[in-house]
């Protein structure tokens, strides 16, 4: 493992249908995230993925990568845009997690998280523990 190796690239594809399910696991009912009407009215463009959501889904490429080889000892992000997901289309996030140091025994992996070419999530860091 060197620094610059991209140890992961996923797509991740979110419906209405994932906002309601997150949103039942994770007790976050708040209607912007599954009411246009309420998005709209509180001046958002429409409805928001969960920032949580978000989060856990870019994490995810890492953990599976990791495996039993260690854990995740550290995680960090800055909200930097939401991710709209269409009622007909959803929304689709793209995450490539790159090692960015690599230390004894622990490594910082960064993460680039993407909605419609944009990122989403901002100084997006994982640092894993080895065992």
């Amino acid at each position: 493992m060197r620094v610059g190796d991209v140890i992961s690239e996923r797509a991740f594809e979110v419906s209405r249908d994932t906002l309601v399910r997150y949103a039942g696991g994770s007790g976050d009912f708040n209607p912007i995230h599954y009411r246009d009407d309420v998005a709209v009215s509180v001046g958002l463009p429409g409805v928001l993925a969960h920032g949580m959501l978000t989060m856990g889904l870019a994490v995810q490429p890492v953990v599976d990568w990791l495996g039993d080889r260690g854990w995740v000892s550290d995680y960090q992000v800055r909200f930097t845009r939401p991710v709209l997901v269409d009622a007909a289309d959803g929304a689709t996030v793209t995450v490539v997690a790159k090692v960015g140091v690599v230390d004894e025994g622990t490594a910082r992996i960064d993460l680039t998280v993407m909605f419609g070419g944009e990122t989403v999530l901002g100084k997006a860091q994982v640092r894993v523990t080895f065992v």
